[in-house]
């Protein structure tokens, strides 16, 4: 994988559906992406899915999918495998990630393809921790507060094109922000798989390491309450988890006191 996120090319999808609940029979009956490498679009996939179960109330009150509309669309054992053919070799992004990666899995599980272990990277996560101030992240109003006056219409390729949207104008943050690994935007953004577990063993690693010389580390850490990048001077003490994070205690030099780091949030460290 590349070391900087412009080189790596993503695949930004989205999925309309039956309902909300892929685990008691809901499906997908449309799924569009549009593949990019940093400004640049390499391509555009997009297809109705005839699924066999009916659009619920609730999601033909969203999409607005009627069963005319899917009477002569392709099943799911077609476009799927034609969409993971489109999407090969990039990392997949969505906006509210384990939502689709959810229906995504399902429909793969239907028909025997094992889902692949690459990053997924949400992008509603990455609003909530870029943008903490707001009062509302659907995605209709992140774009807004972004100054993006593209239209929801919750269709699957115009909420991938608002996405992309929305994808390119946090992008701009992290520049600002000095953050550019994709290894540190992965660990910031991704969804569990064997990449980020790799990532976060390897930071574990370092700190495990200072606490046993008894040394400081410096840490570059990109706060969850206000987005901030600050230096931190540590004396880490111990290792947490809880909910499926890791985090680091120690003591911290620039408040004099006790904190705890998300490990995730770590960019890079130093024993001192």
């Amino acid at each position: 994988m590349s070391k900087y996120i412009d080189e790596v090319e993503f695949t930004i999808f989205d999925v309309e559906t039956t309902g909300l609940e892929p685990e008691n029979g809901d499906r997908i009956i449309e799924i569009a992406g549009i593949r990019m490498r940093g400004d640049e679009r390499l391509g555009v996939f997009h297809s109705l899915v005839e699924s066999g179960k009916e659009v619920s109330a609730e999601a033909f009150a969203v999409n607005r999918i009627t069963p005319e509309m899917l009477k002569d669309a392709p099943l799911s054992e077609r476009v799927l495998p034609d969409f993971l053919n489109f999407s090969n070799g990039s990392v997949l992004a969505s906006y509210n990630a384990p939502f689709d990666m959810g229906f995504l899995n399902n429909e793969l599980g239907l028909i025997n393809i094992k889902p692949p272990d690459s990053p997924v990277i949400d992008v509603l996560r990455m609003s909530r921790r870029l943008l903490p101030d707001l009062e509302r992240y659907a995605l209709c109003f992140v774009a807004r507060e972004l100054g993006i006056q593209t239209e929801q219409v919750h269709r699957a390729l115009s909420d991938v094109e608002l996405t992309v949207n929305v994808f390119k104008a946090l992008r701009e943050l992290l520049d600002e922000k000095g953050i550019d690994d994709f290894h540190n935007f992965a660990s910031l953004f991704g969804l569990n798989c064997s990449l980020l577990e790799n990532i976060t063993n390897a930071k574990i690693a370092r700190i495990q390491e200072a606490i046993s010389l008894g040394v400081r580390l410096n840490i570059k850490y990109l706060s969850r309450t206000n987005a901030r990048v600050t230096q931190r001077d540590i004396l880490p003490k111990e290792i947490k988890k809880d909910k499926g994070q890791a985090y680091l205690v120690g003591a911290c030099y620039l408040r004099n006191e006790e904190r705890t780091f998300r490990i995730d949030g770590i960019l890079h460290m130093e024993i001192v």
